[in-house]
């Protein structure tokens, strides 16, 4: 094994990077204490108390991935019982979709359907087969993207907001889509 003589010069590079290392260390320690507040600490009802004095922000219920495959396990189960070969699609409050079944033998244009039908409902927190009804005064809604004014599509509430919507596609009638998507919605009441 060679041995290697350092230098001075290694030595103040290396002191030089250590100092360097400590201080940026030290200072970012003081920087995350730096509000005076131990966040981590504390109480989640001194949190929630202040969350409700705080007139900016707001709360919102949203179903969770455990209730979302629920309903649309039942909601396909209800078509299935009716030997109805269709798509399922659950999405939050804000469209995004959580959960799709598409049925052993659905159309492949029942998928986008089904998210779109899910989208209106939740959009407008009011089934879709209302909504198509309201066409005939504003035409121009369909043109919203991203929306399907065909029955077939339920919104899920709590606490009279909506937090979810479930659409279904497929079946022969959008009354009988429909149909399945409230059985998806009564479901989650279980």
């Amino acid at each position: 094994m060679k041995h290697v003589k350092k230098t001075s010069r290694t030595r103040l590079v290396t002191g030089g990077a250590v100092v360097a290392a400590l201080a940026l260390g030290g200072f970012g320690a003081y920087s995350a204490s730096a509000t005076g507040e131990d966040t981590a600490a504390a109480p989640a009802a001194a949190v929630s108390a202040a969350d409700a004095k705080n007139k900016n922000t707001t709360r919102s219920t949203h179903l969770t991935i455990d209730a979302a495959t629920k309903a649309a396990q039942a909601t396909l189960d209800a078509a299935e019982k009716e030997n109805q070969r269709v798509s399922v699609a659950v999405v939050d409050r804000n469209g995004n979709t959580l959960v799709t079944l598409r049925g052993d033998g659905a159309g492949p244009q029942s998928y986008e359907s089904a998210e779109k039908k899910a989208f209106t409902a939740v959009s407008w927190n009011a089934p879709t087969s209302v909504l198509s009804g309201r066409l005939a005064q504003a035409p121009h809604l369909k043109d919203i993207p991203g929306t399907l004014f065909l029955a077939g599509g339920a919104p899920v509430t709590a606490k009279g907001a909506p937090i979810a919507g479930i659409g279904v596609a497929g079946a022969p009638s959008g009354d009988l889509d429909e149909k399945f998507a409230q059985a998806g919605v009564a479901a989650l009441g279980k």
